[in-house]
């Protein structure tokens, strides 16, 4: 568990492009469900816990303007959650994808082994394969005359 928790800080403090990227996708898919999960069933519990305070209302009011500190403890933890199921999700899909690479290194593993080329066939690659490379001089090429 201790190092899944170090995993998932690693996780939000590395702003890696390629996570950060499918964070966004996979955070905008699952924004309703997330946002439901926060504001029916963790902020009515920790409202309960710390004696039915609606963080929402949580404000500092001077004169007509109003700052709103429930609103911004509210965000904070649904960016944490957000984070926290991609972050699951992109372990699952990690694993999966190992796990296929595994197989398809063992069905490897099982076919049978590619006959030996002829010997015109490993020439001409070969052949190919320094032309491709440049490793032959141009002036050792003749061209044909007219």
């Amino acid at each position: 568990m201790k190092k899944f928790f170090n995993d998932f800080k690693d996780f939000i403090s590395k702003g890696n492009v390629i996570d950060l990227a499918v964070a966004v996708v996979i955070g905008n898919a699952f924004n309703a469900i997330v946002t439901s999960l926060v504001n029916d069933i963790i902020m009515p519990f920790v409202g309960i816990i710390i004696g039915g305070i609606n963080f929402t209302s949580i404000k500092i009011t001077y004169g007509t303007s109003s700052i709103l500190i429930g609103s911004f403890i509210q965000n904070i933890i649904n960016f944490l959650i957000i984070a926290l199921s991609i972050f699951v999700v992109i372990q699952v899909f990690s694993k999966l994808s190992h796990l296929r690479k595994k197989e398809e290194d063992d069905l490897k593993e099982k076919l049978p082994p590619e006959p030996p080329k002829k010997e015109e066939i490993r020439l001409l690659e070969e052949i190919r394969d320094l032309l491709k490379d440049g490793d032959i001089p141009k002036k050792e090429i003749k061209k044909p005359k007219k």
